[in-house]
């Protein structure tokens, strides 16, 4: 009798160990994985969106957290991506569209957010147009960031290569060389409203620039990019202003391992409502809008967790 309590309590010692082990083995099934976050300039929306992303990671997949990068904007994130600098990257979707026509080995996690392009002159300024800015001069983003990027494709399209004295400088230089007249206009491409520009526009010294007219071409040069109106209410303008909307892509090597693309984008949409306190960009953080990232493909781990979403 005695024989049997023992072997019965070794059986149950056995069961206890191999349910442990195989707990240890779940929990540990993204053991040594580091990963790192090509983000964008400190305290930037990429930045605080990265952060947080990182934390949820590390609690969500049992890793050491990530490493957030900061660099200079979307082309160095892709740029870091391709060449196995990071992992992950936080990327406009014109810039992610161009440098996956030269290079296939790219892929999407998910659409994130998405942000306006902002034309800025001064209230007092005789420029009512895009046109009006030749031979004039423009400040347009940081260096190699999605907002230079962006700024040369629009100059483009406008026909002002070459036309306009060009300055590279970050967003609250921008606002100030605006209104100390070192400048005539300004490029910015972010969420609705920008801080840095609707808190120095409380005496409506600033005025957005329309630019319909110029849509046309601009969705030939690339087709993510989509046609939207701020509110006149956003930066207190006299009416709504028409402009460009980009959207912003999470992109990753193809070679990543699937389940480890799997496992990112379910612990992103875990954690919308941590991004979300982060910064109001990430609202806008779904599955539904998640899924739309043509013309680069989601990778085939995220598309894995995609399909699971609709069973």
């Amino acid at each position: 009798m005695a024989r049997t309590r023992r072997m019965r309590a070794l059986a149950m010692l056995g069961a206890l160990l191999t349910f442990a082990a195989l707990l240890t083995g779940c929990s540990s099934g993204f053991a040594g994985l580091r990963l790192r976050i090509a983000a964008g300039n400190a305290n930037g929306v990429y930045d605080k969106l990265a952060q947080t992303l990182a934390t949820a990671w590390q609690s969500g997949l049992d890793i050491d957290r990530p490493e957030v990068l900061q660099t200079q904007g979307s082309p160095d994130n892709v740029n870091k991506v391709l060449a196995g600098a990071a992992d992950v990257g936080f990327v406009a979707a014109d810039v992610a569209a161009d440098n996956y026509k030269q290079n296939p080995g790219l892929a999407t996690l998910a659409r994130i957010h998405d942000d306006y392009l902002h034309i800025v002159v001064r209230t007092d300024s005789e420029i009512r147009s895009v046109a009006q800015l030749r031979g004039k001069r423009i400040a347009i983003g940081s260096p190699a960031s999605g907002v230079e990027y962006i700024a040369s494709q629009l100059l483009k399209a406008a026909g002002l290569n070459g036309s306009v004295s060009t300055t590279t400088r970050g967003l609250d230089n921008s606002v100030k060389a605006l209104l100390d007249g070192d400048v005539d206009a300004f490029f910015w491409s972010g969420g609705l409203p920008t801080p840095a520009i609707a808190e120095r526009n409380d005496t409506r010294s600033l005025r957005l620039l329309d630019i319909a007219d110029l849509m046309p071409k601009m969705q030939e040069i690339n087709q993510v990019y989509g046609t939207a109106s701020i509110p006149a209410s956003t930066y207190n303008q006299t009416g709504p202003v028409t402009t460009l909307l980009v959207p912003n892509f999470l992109v990753v090597p193809r070679s990543m391992p699937d389940d480890v693309a799997e496992a990112l984008v379910r612990g992103l949409f875990a954690a919308r409502a941590e991004l979300a306190r982060a910064n109001p960009a990430a609202l806008s953080i779904d599955v539904h809008p998640g899924i739309e990232t043509q013309p680069i493909p989601l990778h085939p781990g995220a598309l894995r967790y995609y399909r699971s979403q609709k069973d």
